[in-house]
């Protein structure tokens, strides 16, 4: 019987004889089981686990979401997570992408059921079929997500655009739905901050003030709630997208109206949920970049 140590770590072997050198069969058997006495958390983290993290840290069952976000586990996998995938939507082209680079756990903010009810068939069908193949699981968040003071779209946003102080803006389902800064910045600087920000093109409805002093900021679709955001006292609002008729508001209340990208805004906070899992549980992640175009 003879002890060594192998990075750090003594391992006890055990031999037949005092001379005699173990068989090639014998330590190929040693090596597998020294792999597994000295390396006894190296397992992959289970999906359980790391649902249950994200959950908690996410505070679901706490902030009221659309009902068909579905927020959570939207499909289980066998129960180990070896990669981490973050994509904006839960889709059949995501699911591929995720599929082909070897993704067992798939993060989105746009889950698999916001059409609503519907018959399991064609595309949906496909998407489907390819998870369980796969091995696939998918975890969806929404507004949990955008709210989230520190993985938040949200907050990240207004930091890459060098706000450092902001307060909660626009109560959405009785809780704060964006944040807003008081911070004055010519309007074409704002402009070119966010291009460079989100890496794209930003539409401008400059019918308010050259020089901003109260910016608010909501990403995501929230065009539509600018006449509940300027009773806020803002003269700018930044979100992805809104209706036509938001254009003609924004001239009417005389507030500057930035459209810049429904799915560029939302980018932030996938990618920071999935660097926080990656960092907590061992396990490497990527982006999956495919965008709507909106």
């Amino acid at each position: 019987m003879s002890v060594r140590s192998v990075s750090g770590v003594s391992l006890l072997r055990l031999t037949e004889g005092k001379t005699s050198a173990p068989s090639v069969r014998s330590r190929k058997r040693i090596k597998v089981s020294i792999f597994r006495w000295i390396l006894p958390n190296s397992r992959m983290p289970a999906l359980s686990e790391i649902v249950r993290y994200a959950d908690e840290t996410l505070r679901l069952t706490e902030i009221e979401d659309y009902p068909n976000a579905l927020n959570g586990l939207q499909i289980e996998n066998s129960g180990e997570v070896t990669r981490i995938g973050a994509a904006v939507d839960g889709s059949g082209a995501t699911i591929a992408l995720a599929a082909a680079r070897g993704i067992d756990l798939l993060v989105v903010h746009h889950g698999l059921f916001w059409p609503g009810l519907r018959a399991i068939s064609g595309a949906f069908y496909r998407a489907l079929k390819l998870a369980f193949e796969k091995n696939l699981a998918l975890y969806s968040v929404h507004l949990p997500l955008d709210l989230h003071p520190r993985l938040g779209n949200n907050a990240l946003l207004a930091a890459a655009l060098g706000f450092e102080k902001t307060e909660p803006f626009l109560e959405l389902k009785g809780q704060p739905a964006g944040l807003v800064t008081e911070t004055t910045l010519r309007r074409d600087e704002l402009i070119d901050r966010l291009e460079k920000s989100l890496g794209g093109a930003v539409r401008c409805i400059g019918t308010g003030p050259m020089e901003t002093k109260r910016i608010g900021i909501v990403t995501g679709a929230a065009g539509e709630d600018i006449y509940a955001a300027a009773r806020e006292g803002i003269d700018t609002y930044i979100t992805g997208e809104g209706p036509h008729w938001a254009a003609v508001a924004a001239e009417e209340l005389g507030i500057n109206l930035f459209l810049a990208g429904h799915y560029a805004t939302e980018t932030f906070g996938v990618k920071a949920l999935a660097a926080e899992l990656s960092e907590r549980f061992g396990v490497p992640w990527e982006f999956l970049d495919h965008p709507t175009g909106l």
